[in-house]
């Protein structure tokens, strides 16, 4: 056995023996979810590639994989799905970028979902090309004084911190001129109002900074190369959303199955070869997920694949799905007020 599978053995040996002694004593069944994901933290499992001292143990990424396994087989509490824009999105970054100061401030209550977060990047007129953006960022002594507009902000309403992106060298190429930031959504000049769709939810925000004043201790990563930072955000913000890989047969596709065997169903042949041909799409796309997790330590150009095909995957899931539902899929409410996702409702009953 080489070096460096004898280190992935003893890694591996220790990421069990520290899970172990987690669901031991906090039982996911007899713990508050707070409570167990303050004792995840602690005992280095928030994610291990993260800094040991805050939430990791300095491991490479892909043994997380053993965590989430065992976690969601053990029913625990999930930290990406109650605050998913700063577990998913916001942590890594801050993991990889941060101060001391930094580490220690914001990733524990992030992951216990004390604080949620929220990702100010897209503007009106910078959505695809994010790095034009205009909102404007201006050095005032230990401070910075950040005006301008967001737009299709995921919880911005409920949201305690942002990942903020804004421009503080207009006199550089685009890429060049910007630089990240670490913005608290209580702040005055902070205005959130929501953006009402077709079915009258409000699943995003646009986001008003009127001179909103964020310390320069706020600042994650140089100045002017916040593209950089940045990138490390869309990376992750990728792997995230489509790179996930839940047990076999889990997630919507489950959802799809049930309401399938479920009385009073519309189903026929078609529908039944549509959901069997998804059925092995979704396994397809979650061992790639799996095979990518195992190679990769950090999130890479894979995850844009990903994020790809799990949301062609899931449009064509919910395409059959109200298919199934019949006219109960006009009243369906996707979505809770925190923005996740609920379970489908019950098929009607046949009579």
């Amino acid at each position: 056995m080489t070096a460096d599978a004898t280190e992935l053995t003893t890694a591996r040996a220790e990421v069990s023996r520290r899970l172990s002694t987690l669901l031991a004593e906090h039982p996911a069944q007899a713990s508050t979810a707070s409570d167990f994901l303050r004792a995840q933290f602690d005992a280095g499992l928030a994610d291990v590639s993260f800094p040991v001292g805050h939430g990791g143990l300095g491991l490479p990424g892909q043994l997380q994989r053993m965590v989430v396994s065992a976690l969601y087989d053990a029913g625990a509490p999930s930290g990406y799905f109650r605050n998913p824009i700063g577990v998913g999105h916001a942590a890594p970054t801050i993991a990889a970028h941060g101060t001391e100061y930094q580490l220690s401030r914001f990733l524990r209550p992030m992951f216990a979902s004390e604080e949620i977060w929220c990702q100010l990047f897209s503007e009106p007129g910078a959505g695809s090309d994010l790095a034009g953006l205009s909102t404007r960022a201006l050095r005032d002594g230990n401070s910075w004084v950040i005006s301008g507009q967001k737009v299709w902000t995921s919880l911005a309403h409920i949201s305690r911190w942002a990942m903020l992106l804004a421009r503080t060298n207009p006199d550089v190429p685009k890429h060049k001129g910007l630089t990240y930031f670490i913005a608290d959504m209580t702040a005055p000049g902070v205005t959130v109002r929501p953006l009402r769709q077709l079915t009258g939810d409000a699943e995003f925000n646009e986001v008003f900074l009127d001179d909103v004043v964020i310390p320069d201790e706020h600042r994650l990563g140089p100045v002017d190369e916040g593209w950089r930072v940045a990138v490390t955000t869309l990376m992750n913000e990728r792997a995230a959303m489509g790179g996930t890989s839940p047990p076999r047969g889990a997630g919507l596709i489950s959802e799809a199955v049930r309401l399938w065997h479920a009385p009073g169903t519309v189903r026929d042949d078609s529908i039944r070869d549509r959901l069997v041909s998804l059925w092995m799409r979704a396994e397809a796309q979650r061992l790639t997920n799996m095979r990518a997790q195992q190679t990769q330590d950090e999130p890479g150009p894979e995850g844009s694949i990903a994020k790809l095909s799990t949301t062609e995957t899931g449009m064509a899931l919910y395409d059959l799905i109200f298919e199934m539902l019949g006219p109960e899929a006009l009243v369906l409410s996707a979505t809770t007020g925190t923005g996740q996702r609920t379970s489908l409702p019950e098929p009607p009953r046949a009579a």
